[in-house]
């Protein structure tokens, strides 16, 4: 989920604008999201634009009786949406500025940011377009260098994206006990000041930070500037020391465990490796241009065959990924089968971006597409408006045929694992029953024999299919056999032909 948090005040002009085009965005770029907006006492009918949208739009309004202030909206607004969230690792949050000088556009660039591993994204300020005094021209560029963040060029622009674990993690150092428990406020500055100390007090959890370049479009704006150049130079020059001490947190949990490290190695060690980023999960080792042909056989009838092969490298999302693809296509007297499983799986990591399943089947034809996000925990169907949680290191049904080749296995055990891309179909259950000598393709193999099973699955994994397969009892792991259970019987899938490249 992505919360899209506007604070307004006497916006009437540019507020149901800057909410359509928010609207806009996340209907081209197909993300879920809800919009909060915080009114602090506007006084020119925003209250009334407000409502309208209200009715159409996935908007939440709190509205103050008596202006308490920018930074007051800001924070009450993140809380909000800290509140309502219940997967803080994978939501995210976007301040957006209501007075329309920068593009909500930009947030489909933020959002990718995001879902690539980025913490914190702050929109800076690049260029900018219409007419302002002199003074307003100095004081927007002085600003950001009297209220400094390491890290972030443009701290006052209002206008970034943050992961909220990371906004939950700078409550909790701030005294917070949770969303429902509130302590003492997080900013206590206000305007430009306060979208620097922001910044400085979520920066030393953000494990990645990164920049989306803006263009200010100040011809756009549609009521007076409220910038007040001296006075607001002069709030940022009485700010420094708490931005200072704000984004001084980290450099001061360091000093502090510096002790520790000394004087106890080993378990600083542990703990060092607690708190770095998860290691790399294994990679796709299996070549490309690999290739399996299956024959299909329904008893001693020849119904069909099947291929298994690595297509190629495609990139998905700035990811490397390996592109699997099993097809099965055959059929006999009425029935007729036809269906192709494509998988994107990120090269390093082993872990599904993209699933398409295309089947027809007794004339009935189905499309199913998953664009999958592991980093962000969530994936999207085709068709389908909203995003669903999906497991950490997920994999679909075309993934799993190369990914069980990959699992140490003993004869005997069971094993279960949470990584079926839909959380409500795990665990996937892998019981090695035995080992047997089996020809195929004109050579013998020894072959382990395993049951995969996906509970509450469709398909030739479903728990009521009893499918079995015979994987090659040596390095490569090859898939020799497989034997599912259809509408009308039994169907076995033996290798004919194969063809695995010596060089990656």
């Amino acid at each position: 989920m992505i919360y899209v948090c506007v604070p307004v005040r006497d916006e009437a002009k540019t507020a149901g604008l800057v909410l359509w085009k928010v609207r806009q965005v996340f209907t081209a770029f197909q993300r879920e999201y809800q919009l909060l907006v915080c009114d602090d006492a506007s006084a020119d009918g925003t209250r009334e634009v407000l409502a309208r949208y209200a009715s159409v739009l996935p908007l939440t309004v709190i509205t103050h009786r008596e202006r308490q202030g920018y930074a007051r909206s800001v924070e009450e607004l993140l809380r909000l949406a800290l509140e309502r969230t219940d997967r803080p690792k994978r939501d995210c949050a976007i301040m957006l500025p209501a007075d329309f000088v920068y593009s909500p556009e930009a947030m489909e660039d933020m959002v990718k940011r995001v879902e690539s591993g980025a913490d914190l994204v702050a929109a800076e300020q690049v260029e900018s377009a219409g007419a302002r005094t002199r003074a307003q021209r100095w004081a927007r560029d002085w600003a950001p260098r009297l209220l400094r963040v390491r890290g972030v060029r443009d701290t006052i622009s209002g206008f970034l994206a943050l992961r909220l674990i990371t906004l939950r993690q700078a409550l909790r150092q701030d005294g917070e006990r949770g969303a429902h428990a509130p302590g003492p406020p997080l900013l206590v500055t206000d305007g430009w000041c306060a979208n620097a100390e922001l910044l400085a007090r979520l920066m030393p959890h953000a494990r990645r930070v990164e920049s989306v370049p803006v263009k200010g479009r100040y011809d756009l704006q549609q009521r007076p500037s409220r910038v007040r150049p001296w006075p607001m130079l002069l709030a940022a020059w009485r700010a420094r020391p708490v931005i200072r001490a704000a984004g001084g947190a980290a450099v001061a949990l360091l000093a502090l465990a510096a002790p520790l490290v000394a004087q106890n190695p080993p378990a600083a060690t542990a703990t060092a490796t607690a708190v770095v980023p998860p290691a790399p999960r294994e990679s796709v080792t299996f070549r490309v241009g690999e290739r399996l042909r299956y024959s299909a056989k329904y008893g001693p009838f020849s119904v069909g065959e099947a291929t298994m092969e690595v297509v190629g490298l495609d990139t998905i999302r700035g990811v490397e990924t390996v592109r699997f693809r099993f097809h099965v296509k055959g059929g006999a007297l009425w029935y007729h089968l036809d269906q192709l499983l494509e998988s994107w799986v990120g090269r390093a990591d082993f872990r599904s971006r993209r699933y398409i399943n295309d089947s027809e089947e007794r004339g009935r034809k189905r499309h199913n597409r998953y664009e999958i996000f592991p980093d962000s925990g969530f994936y999207r169907e085709e068709g389908v408006d909203t995003a669903k949680a999906t497991v950490p290191d997920p994999l679909d049904d075309a993934a799993f045929l190369y990914w069980v080749r990959t699992l140490p296995l003993e004869v005997g055990k069971r094993y279960e694992y949470q990584r079926y891309f839909r959380p409500d179909r795990n665990p996937v259950i892998i019981v090695v029953e035995k080992r047997e000598r089996i020809s195929v393709a004109g050579h013998k193999f020894n072959a382990i024999v395993i049951r995969p099973i996906i509970p509450k699955g469709r398909g030739i994994f479903a728990e009521q299919a009893e499918a079995h397969l015979w994987l090659s009892d040596d390095a490569q792991r090859m898939m020799l056999a497989m034997q599912s259970n259809f509408s009308f019987g039994t169907v076995t899938l033996k290798l004919k032909e194969f063809s695995v490249p010596e060089h990656p």
